[in-house]
């Protein structure tokens, strides 16, 4: 999924697929999270928010299963 470069404190970019409802996200430490089930409206929600990180744990995580496609680094 393409992702686009998020200007965040905690988030590196997101991307979204429409046809499969699928909020991509990428966070600066580098873990990579699918969250499922995530309409249109509320995906441009998320893009609108001033805070998208405080959107995404307040309003996505809450009430959408999610899935882990790469684990954060480990800071050496």
């Amino acid at each position: 999924m393409k992702r686009e470069r998020l200007d965040s404190s905690s988030l590196a970019s997101a991307g979204y697929d429409p046809a499969a409802h699928v909020l991509e996200v990428e966070f600066h430490n580098g873990g990579v999270y699918q969250y499922l089930e995530v309409g249109d409206e509320e995906y441009e929600e998320f893009r609108a928010a001033p805070s998208k990180g405080r959107y995404l744990n307040t309003e996505i995580k809450p009430d959408h299963p999610a899935r882990k496609l790469t684990s954060p680094r480990r800071r050496r």
